[in-house]
């Protein structure tokens, strides 16, 4: 019994000690594997890419090579060109004349600019020292009451002076200053002044300005604005009675047959009142809603966008 159970142990011993190893020699294996395949992946992606640099350095290559042949016809074509312009195209000694003759021209030009310059300033001075004489004499005008008299000496024409003033020279020279009669205006007229329809014509609108964005145009058969503007603001043309004095000579003349137009009518109408009895219009159409003694019409008895074709159809 002790023997089969040391076997026992032993044999586990055994068994264990051999799933140990035979792990460790696999996973050994496995990263040999891993190993391996990491290299051959490197070795793979290195020699690609050093493939595919070779490609690039080859195009760089060219394309570096093309722009440098480029960049050398060019210099070739402009030095060629410029060599053929000079020569056969643009004359340098015949380019170099007509400068000459435009910085003579600019020359003159610049002196005629400095001449009307000076002619303007000089005009300018001329009208200011017009426009002080003028003042000056204004003024002497104004004061002419300080003029000396022979009892009287002025305030320009002082004794203790070696010789009078020059403004009592123009003080004698000048004329004194009317005085206007002030116009009294009428407060009713400066009123009515700014009537269209009395004083002045009026300034009829063309076009109204446009509305505003939250607002649309009213729909409907609506007249221009020009023109309604128009008729209202249209002149005052005054009656016979109005444009002419009922105490002048033809209206004296006029009012004894007047009366005896009056008195004597040639016809005696009887005063008809405004009425369309005599029209031939249509016949009037009470609302739906109007009231009488017997009460409102039944709602309904008649459509609301009802149309009648017939009525503008004329019988010819």
């Amino acid at each position: 019994r002790a023997i089969d159970e040391d076997r026992k142990i032993k044999y586990e011993a055994a068994v264990k000690i051999q799933r140990w190893f035979r792990a460790c020699r696999v996973r050994v294996y496995l990263r040999h594997l891993a190993k391996m395949a990491v290299l051959i992946q490197k070795w793979w992606r290195g020699y690609l890419r050093r493939k595919l640099f070779k490609g690039i350095v080859e195009t760089a290559y060219y394309i570096k090579k093309q722009e440098f042949y480029n960049e050398m016809a060019v210099r070739i074509q402009k030095t060629w060109r410029g060599y053929y312009i000079r020569k056969y195209i643009h004359n340098y000694y015949a380019l170099k004349k007509y400068l000459r003759a435009v910085s003579v021209n600019n020359e003159l030009v610049r002196h005629e600019l400095q001449e009307f310059a000076e002619m303007k300033e000089n005009e300018e001075k001329m009208k200011d020292l017009e426009k002080k004489e003028k003042e000056k004499k204004y003024r002497a005008r104004k004061m002419h009451y300080l003029l000396s008299t022979e009892q009287i000496p002025g305030i320009y024409n002082s004794p203790f002076r070696k010789s009078p003033d020059q403004m009592e020279l123009l003080l004698q020279k000048s004329k004194p200053l009317t005085h206007r009669k002030q116009q009294v205006k009428n407060p009713v007229a400066d009123e009515l002044y700014g009537w269209p329809t009395c004083k002045e014509p009026p300034a009829f609108i063309k076009s109204l300005p446009l509305l505003p964005a939250g607002r649309q145009k009213p729909q409907g058969p609506f007249r221009d604005p020009a023109e309604v503007l128009q008729q209202r603001y249209k002149p005052v043309e005054p009656t016979l009675r109005v444009r002419e004095s009922m105490y002048s000579p033809p209206a004296k003349a006029r009012e004894p047959s007047q009366r005896k137009e009056w008195k004597d009518p040639i016809h005696d109408n009887e005063f008809l009142p405004f009425s369309s009895y005599h029209k031939k219009y249509e016949k009037y159409e009470p609302s739906l809603f109007k009231s009488d003694k017997y009460g409102k019409e039944a709602y309904g008895t008649k459509y609301f966008r009802e149309v009648y074709p017939k009525k503008w159809i004329a019988d010819k």
